[in-house]
């Protein structure tokens, strides 16, 4: 009964060996004889010079690295770049090599070889708390050396090695107790593939600088507003336009009024009063009578020849005081008058105003009576230097702008209102302060970091205190060192990197996820 059982059992792998006889005719008798070894070992013993071409089960199989597919071998083994374990690449097209790689698992021969990875990374995952115990421990004593696969962050070791889940070799990791700096090892090939660049912690003397656009301006104490004393008509008008040029003394119109001509039979009965009976007591009336001609327009040279010629004038002129460009011209030619009325208005563009726009956060830094300087690219025009002349009380509440107002000279007349202009304003100077170029921040908007290069070559990540920056470069308040060397190309994927590192720094911190 029981060797009936045992022949029974037998029989499947009889079958398997008439088949695989069949198949393979270059096994010899005495392999053949040999029914208890595994088929699994007879199978693999050929060479590849006598392997059949039409035996499924027969395939070479091939091994390729996940992370560098140009690396293929037909053995299972590690990658010899990045030393992770070699995987076998399926063919889908094949369906016998997917049915030989399922013989291939159901064979208990191979689970040893399957599982080894397996357990050695069940041994790291099973006890995880005693490796982060272990290093918040050491962070604790002082600085430490760690390793850290490159791919599994959670994998640390004390000792180099390699990673049970990938075979990648671990990298170094520096940590201190209670600092925040990572170190990165990056080879020299690889700085030159990432192109790094350095500068140099050094003191400089920083100005306060600001640059906006502003807008001139007429100087609004230079505009003069022309209106007639009294009523009348305008008889005759000088000005054709507005932009008109006039100069002083020059003639803007002619007006009847008979207030005018009133005022004027006034003084000249006044003056012919005093003259008949002493100047006594009828001088102060001849004065009068003067004052009012004085009040109502005429000049000086106009009241002197009136009292010399002795004749009233039915149509009054009236000259220009100063020189200037007609602004506004509300006038024309026999039109009636009251003097309410504005006939012209005249400005003065000698000195113009330039008035700019300062960002909130810039208020600070300005100050009345500092420097400025403008310039007009639209009219080829640089370098007019200028004086902050007054700052407005309150900011613009759409824009939250701070307006500032610069007085420039304009003799020749060369800047236009209403044109744009850039303006430079230039505050006090902050000396001896140590600089780094603006580029080499890199900000979060909680914190500033740069990336330091030491003296070994390696890099790190170092939390800076920032003051003030302008014209390219910041102000280092902590964390730097003049003569200290600072990445300002290529930092941010060095702070990636120290970014992923510092998983390290959270572990012994006491987060535990």
């Amino acid at each position: 009964m029981n060797q009936f059982n045992r022949v029974k059992k037998q029989a499947p792998k009889a079958v398997l060996l008439s088949s695989l006889v069949m198949g393979t005719p270059w096994l010899s008798h005495a392999q053949l004889a040999d029914t208890q070894q595994p088929v699994a070992t007879e199978i693999a013993a050929p060479s590849p010079a006598n392997k059949p071409k039409n035996n499924p089960l027969n395939q070479v199989k091939t091994y390729t690295c996940p992370m560098h597919p140009e690396v293929i071998s037909h053995e299972p083994g590690r990658c010899p770049k990045c030393n992770m374990f070699l995987v076998e690449q399926q063919d889908a097209e094949n369906p016998a090599e997917e049915h030989a790689a399922h013989q291939a698992t159901d064979n208990p021969m191979t689970e040893p070889k399957q599982t080894s990875a397996a357990k050695a990374s069940s041994q790291v995952f099973d006890t995880p708390i005693s490796k982060v115990d272990n290093l918040v421990k050491a962070q604790n004593q002082g600085a430490t050396i760690k390793y850290v696969c490159p791919m599994h962050a959670h994998i640390i070791s004390d000792v180099p090695g390699t990673c049970p889940i990938c075979g990648m070799n671990l990298e170094k990791v520096e940590t201190g107790g209670n600092t925040q700096e990572i170190n990165i090892n990056v080879s020299g090939s690889m700085q030159q593939a990432l192109a790094l660049k350095v500068a140099k912690v050094e003191r400089d003397t920083l100005w306060k600088f600001v640059e906006t656009v502003g807008q001139i301006d007429y100087d609004e104490s230079q505009i003069s507003h022309i209106h007639a004393r009294v009523t009348g008509w305008i008889e005759k008008l000088a000005i054709q336009s507005v932009g008109d040029p006039i100069k002083k003394d020059q003639l803007l119109y002619e007006i009847y009024s008979p207030d005018l001509i009133n005022a004027q039979d006034d003084y000249l009965l006044a003056m012919d009063t005093a003259k008949a009976n002493g100047q006594g007591r009828y001088k102060d009336l001849v004065r009068n009578a003067g004052l009012r001609l004085s009040f109502l327009g005429l000049n000086d040279r106009q009241i002197k020849q009136l009292a010399e010629s002795h004749q009233t004038q039915y149509r009054v002129p009236f000259y220009a005081k100063e020189d200037g460009i007609v602004k506004a011209l509300d006038v024309r030619d026999g039109m009636y008058i009251q003097p309410s009325t504005e006939v012209m208005s005249v400005v003065d563009l000698s000195k113009v105003w330039v008035i700019a726009d300062v960002f909130e956060n810039e208020q600070s830094w300005i100050a009345k009576g500092q420097k400025a300087e403008v310039a007009v690219p639209a009219m080829n025009i640089s370098g007019i230097e200028g004086t902050i002349d007054y700052i407005y009380p309150e900011l613009d509440p759409v824009t939250r702008s701070l307006r500032v107002r610069v007085v420039l000279d304009n003799s020749d007349v060369d800047l236009r209102p209403k044109t744009l202009a850039k303006v430079s304003l230039f505050g006090g100077p902050n000396k001896d302060v140590l600089v780094v170029p603006q580029e080499a921040l890199i900000q979060t908007g909680k914190e500033n970091r740069v990336i330091v290069k030491q003296a070994d070559d390696s890099f790190t990540a170092k939390v800076v205190r920032v003051g003030m920056m302008s014209q390219g470069k910041a102000e280092i308040v902590s964390g730097l060192s003049e003569g200290e060397r600072v990445v300002i190309s290529g930092q941010f994927l060095l702070d990636s990197e120290a970014s992923l590192k510092g998983s390290l720094m959270r572990l012994s911190s006491g987060h535990q996820h």
